[in-house]
Protein backbone atom coordinates (compact mmCIF):
# COMPACT_ATOMS: atom_id res chain seq x y z
CA UNK A 1 0.00 0.00 0.00
CA UNK A 2 1.29 3.54 -1.00
CA UNK A 3 1.67 5.73 1.77
CA UNK A 4 1.10 8.87 -0.46
CA UNK A 5 -2.48 9.95 -1.18
CA UNK A 6 -4.02 10.56 -5.00
CA UNK A 7 -7.01 12.47 -4.28
CA UNK A 8 -8.64 11.60 -7.75
CA UNK A 9 -9.08 8.13 -7.10
CA UNK A 10 -10.49 8.31 -3.20
CA UNK A 11 -14.04 9.16 -2.76
CA UNK A 12 -15.43 11.74 -4.89
CA UNK A 13 -15.97 13.64 -1.41
CA UNK A 14 -12.00 13.89 -1.39
CA UNK A 15 -10.97 14.85 -4.93
CA UNK A 16 -9.29 17.64 -5.97
CA UNK A 17 -11.60 20.79 -7.20
CA UNK A 18 -10.53 23.84 -9.33
CA UNK A 19 -12.77 26.86 -10.39
CA UNK A 20 -16.36 27.01 -9.38
CA UNK A 21 -16.27 23.41 -8.26
CA UNK A 22 -13.93 24.31 -5.49
CA UNK A 23 -15.89 27.48 -4.25
CA UNK A 24 -18.98 25.20 -4.52
CA UNK A 25 -17.34 22.41 -2.64
CA UNK A 26 -16.15 24.48 0.15
CA UNK A 27 -19.26 26.74 0.86
CA UNK A 28 -20.97 22.91 1.19
CA UNK A 29 -17.94 22.05 3.42
CA UNK A 30 -18.24 25.44 5.43
CA UNK A 31 -22.37 24.89 5.72
CA UNK A 32 -21.76 21.40 7.19
CA UNK A 33 -19.17 22.92 9.66
CA UNK A 34 -22.37 24.66 10.64
CA UNK A 35 -21.09 28.28 9.97
CA UNK A 36 -22.50 30.33 6.84
CA UNK A 37 -21.48 31.15 3.83
CA UNK A 38 -21.43 35.01 3.48
CA UNK A 39 -20.92 37.37 0.68
CA UNK A 40 -17.41 38.55 1.97
CA UNK A 41 -16.37 34.54 3.10
CA UNK A 42 -17.00 34.11 -0.46
CA UNK A 43 -15.07 37.08 -1.62
CA UNK A 44 -12.32 36.04 1.15
CA UNK A 45 -12.34 32.56 -0.61
CA UNK A 46 -12.38 33.79 -4.19
CA UNK A 47 -9.07 35.88 -3.25
CA UNK A 48 -7.55 33.22 -1.74
CA UNK A 49 -8.09 30.90 -4.31
CA UNK A 50 -7.02 33.00 -7.48
CA UNK A 51 -3.57 33.11 -5.63
CA UNK A 52 -1.13 30.98 -7.17
CA UNK A 53 1.12 31.09 -4.22
CA UNK A 54 0.49 31.19 -0.37
CA UNK A 55 -0.99 34.45 0.39
CA UNK A 56 -1.33 36.66 3.46
CA UNK A 57 -4.31 38.11 4.53
CA UNK A 58 -2.91 41.60 3.69
CA UNK A 59 -2.72 40.44 -0.19
CA UNK A 60 -6.13 39.25 0.32
CA UNK A 61 -7.61 42.20 1.80
CA UNK A 62 -6.17 43.94 -1.25
CA UNK A 63 -7.69 41.72 -3.76
CA UNK A 64 -11.03 42.09 -1.82
CA UNK A 65 -10.81 45.76 -1.66
CA UNK A 66 -10.36 46.27 -5.28
CA UNK A 67 -12.84 43.92 -5.44
CA UNK A 68 -15.42 45.56 -3.27
CA UNK A 69 -14.40 49.25 -4.07
CA UNK A 70 -14.40 49.66 -0.39
CA UNK A 71 -11.44 48.97 2.00
CA UNK A 72 -11.20 45.70 3.81
CA UNK A 73 -9.53 45.42 7.26
CA UNK A 74 -6.75 42.76 7.17
CA UNK A 75 -7.82 41.91 10.53
CA UNK A 76 -11.05 40.77 9.30
CA UNK A 77 -9.49 38.89 6.58
CA UNK A 78 -7.23 37.23 9.61
CA UNK A 79 -10.66 35.76 11.82
CA UNK A 80 -11.83 34.60 8.15
CA UNK A 81 -8.81 32.69 7.34
CA UNK A 82 -8.48 31.22 11.08
CA UNK A 83 -12.63 29.98 10.26
CA UNK A 84 -11.54 28.61 6.55
CA UNK A 85 -8.06 26.34 8.38
CA UNK A 86 -10.50 25.54 11.29
CA UNK A 87 -13.31 24.79 8.38
CA UNK A 88 -10.15 22.89 6.17
CA UNK A 89 -11.04 25.19 3.38
CA UNK A 90 -7.69 26.64 3.76
CA UNK A 91 -3.91 25.91 4.75
CA UNK A 92 -1.61 27.85 6.87
CA UNK A 93 1.74 27.82 5.84
CA UNK A 94 3.21 28.76 9.10
CA UNK A 95 6.92 30.04 7.73
CA UNK A 96 5.39 32.50 5.18
CA UNK A 97 2.64 33.54 7.59
CA UNK A 98 0.36 33.07 4.25
CA UNK A 99 -2.55 30.65 3.47
CA UNK A 100 -3.74 28.35 0.36
CA UNK A 101 -7.07 27.20 -0.35
CA UNK A 102 -7.24 24.06 0.18
CA UNK A 103 -8.32 21.90 -3.20
CA UNK A 104 -10.42 19.28 -1.74
CA UNK A 105 -11.92 20.43 1.13
CA UNK A 106 -13.88 17.51 2.21
CA UNK A 107 -10.76 15.63 2.71
CA UNK A 108 -9.29 16.30 6.47
CA UNK A 109 -5.28 14.74 6.52
CA UNK A 110 -2.00 15.98 7.27
CA UNK A 111 0.01 18.60 5.42
CA UNK A 112 3.36 18.39 4.04
CA UNK A 113 4.41 21.44 2.42
CA UNK A 114 7.27 21.80 -0.31
CA UNK A 115 7.72 25.62 -0.51
CA UNK A 116 10.29 27.15 -3.28
CA UNK A 117 12.43 29.49 -1.61
CA UNK A 118 12.99 31.04 -5.19
CA UNK A 119 9.51 31.74 -6.39
CA UNK A 120 7.31 31.06 -3.63
CA UNK A 121 5.58 28.84 -4.82
CA UNK A 122 4.12 26.05 -2.50
CA UNK A 123 3.06 22.41 -2.99
CA UNK A 124 0.82 20.28 -1.21
CA UNK A 125 1.84 16.56 -0.31
CA UNK A 126 0.55 13.68 1.52
CA UNK A 127 2.68 10.85 3.01
CA UNK A 128 1.06 8.74 6.17
CA UNK A 129 4.05 7.21 6.95
CA UNK A 130 5.90 10.25 7.57
CA UNK A 131 2.72 12.62 9.34
CA UNK A 132 1.67 9.05 11.01
CA UNK A 133 5.72 8.93 12.76
CA UNK A 134 5.11 12.56 14.02
CA UNK A 135 1.31 11.48 15.18
CA UNK A 136 2.65 8.56 17.39
CA UNK A 137 5.77 10.06 18.52
CA UNK A 138 3.52 12.75 19.92
CA UNK A 139 0.77 10.15 21.47
CA UNK A 140 4.36 8.87 22.94
CA UNK A 141 4.78 12.28 24.80
CA UNK A 142 0.99 12.60 25.96
CA UNK A 143 0.41 14.83 23.17
CA UNK A 144 -3.85 14.12 21.44
CA UNK A 145 -5.57 15.54 18.50
CA UNK A 146 -1.90 16.05 16.65
CA UNK A 147 -2.42 17.16 12.84
CA UNK A 148 1.25 17.59 11.61
CA UNK A 149 1.83 20.34 9.19
CA UNK A 150 5.25 19.65 7.61
CA UNK A 151 7.08 22.74 5.83
CA UNK A 152 10.29 21.74 3.60
CA UNK A 153 12.03 24.92 1.85
CA UNK A 154 14.37 24.62 -1.21
CA UNK A 155 14.12 25.13 -4.84
CA UNK A 156 11.58 23.75 -7.28
CA UNK A 157 12.30 22.27 -10.35
CA UNK A 158 11.23 25.17 -12.60
CA UNK A 159 13.60 27.42 -10.52
CA UNK A 160 16.47 24.68 -9.89
CA UNK A 161 16.77 23.93 -13.40
CA UNK A 162 17.60 27.79 -13.90
CA UNK A 163 20.44 27.54 -11.38
CA UNK A 164 22.58 25.32 -13.10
Amino acid sequence: MSATHDHVHEHPRHREYSGEGLVIAARNALETAGEQWTEMRGAVFDALAGHAKPASAYDIAEVVSKARDKRVAANSVYRILDLFVRTNLARRVESANAYIANPHPGCRHDCIFLICDGCGKAVHIDDDRLTGALIEAARGAGFADVRPVVELRGMCGDCSSGAE
